[in-house]
């Protein structure tokens, strides 16, 4: 997967910078597979769309993670260091398309279906309200309590690990454990934006201290552009 030149990486910060962020998430997925018609990322499983994310923000920022959490018991903000390499699975085109479970029969869900739970605020509703849309044909009456819904999401994520990162993690100040939430998307666009940003401060400052169009500047090699910033550096 080849890296992303200056130019491009802020057209793409352009286009993706009003847009939601399930949004953002299918825009860099047709980074990550221009191939794939744009009209069907919206239904892809979630595993594929993450994996795919991963794999992009490996290729443009390198295989490190430097991340944070904040402790959800006393608030203290907590490092976290990981490899992309050991969070991505192979890819398994043996995996089922959907699962039966509690005489349930259910498929993964997609971006689309996160999107229709979108702005529901109620943890326990939005997941019923998941399942719900997941749920296929003959399923639709069937009343799912809690016990049964955690069964039904274990399912799924055998048939689609890669949809949710969740981490184990204990705070160093107060002792105490939590789980930590790493969105591929969220983490990407999260470093697209930051490099955009810098990018856009660097033309700045070429710019004027030189005269030189932003195509131009965004034109030079990074190291290139790094020496003439030292030059002009205050």
């Amino acid at each position: 997967m080849r890296t992303i030149s200056a130019a491009d990486l802020l057209a793409l910060w352009e286009r993706g910078a009003s847009r939601h962020p399930l949004d953002r998430s299918a825009l860099l997925y047709t980074c990550a597979r221009p191939d794939q018609p744009t009209d069907a990322i919206a239904d892809l499983r979630l595993g594929e769309i993450n994996r795919r994310l991963l794999e992009l923000r490996a290729a443009w920022f390198g295989d490190r993670i430097d991340a944070h959490v904040d402790c959800e018991h006393c608030g203290e903000r907590l490092g976290l260091t990981i490899a992309v390499h050991e969070l991505i699975r192979p890819a398994n085109d043996s995996q089922p398309g959907e699962v039966t479970v509690a005489d349930l029969r259910c498929r993964p869900p997609s971006l689309r279906d996160l999107a229709a739970i979108a702005g529901e605020r109620d943890g326990v509703r939005a997941a019923h309200r998941l399942l719900a849309r997941c749920l296929l044909e003959g399923n639709d009456s069937v009343a799912v309590d809690d016990e049964r819904l955690r069964e039904v999401e274990d399912a799924l994520e055998a048939i689609d690990p890669d949809a949710d990162f969740a981490f184990d993690v204990r705070c160093e100040a107060c002792g105490q454990s939590g789980t930590a939430q790493l969105d591929p998307g969220t983490l990407l666009w999260d470093d697209v934006s930051a490099r955009a940003r810098a990018l856009l401060g660097e033309v700045h400052q070429l710019a004027c201290a030189y005269g030189w169009s932003e195509q131009h500047i965004l034109a030079l090699t990074p190291e290139r552009r790094a020496s003439y910033l030292s030059m002009v550096a205050p």
